[in-house]
């Protein structure tokens, strides 16, 4: 209700991390690579590669994510190219732009965020974020073709 936007979420994300630990890659960090968080994490600066966190995954507004990303829940209002797999939800606040596809029983948009990509909201296969080997249990997305559509 007070301040601005930015600061009411600034403050609704803030609470998610006031019972424990967490990770928070800051403005001016650039990351290449895989990560695996086992807590929730926020990003603010550039990362590239691949992500797994078995936990919350949040991408601020000077946030930018190239790659594959694999969570339990993704809030996001930054900027994100790549393919994203949530085993709760996907969230994007305004001005997110997100350029890629999601896979997750729950998907809310904002008035306001870019989304150019595929959707898939069935929860099959979806129990396990990370498979035995600790790999992304991501599957590919198939072609229309695969539900019986034709191009």
């Amino acid at each position: 209700m007070w301040g601005t936007t930015s600061e009411q979420k600034d403050k609704k994300w803030e609470s998610m991390f006031e019972d424990g630990s967490y990770t928070f890659l800051g403005k001016g960090v650039d990351f290449k690579g895989k990560a695996k968080f086992d807590s929730s994490v926020r990003i603010d600066g550039h990362f590239d590669g691949q992500i797994v966190s078995l936990d919350t995954l949040i991408v601020g507004e000077s946030g930018v994510v190239k790659g594959e990303i694999t969570c339990e829940t993704m809030i996001s209002s930054g900027k994100i190219e790549g393919n994203i797999v949530a085993s709760q939800r996907v969230q994007l606040l305004k001005p997110a732009v997100l350029i890629g596809s999601v896979r997750a029983p729950s998907f809310s948009v904002e008035e306001g965020v870019v989304f150019h990509g595929t959707c898939d909201m069935g929860v099959s296969g979806l129990e396990d974020v990370t498979s035995e080997a600790g790999q992304p249990a991501a599957k590919s997305i198939g072609s229309t073709q695969d539900l019986g559509l034709q191009s």
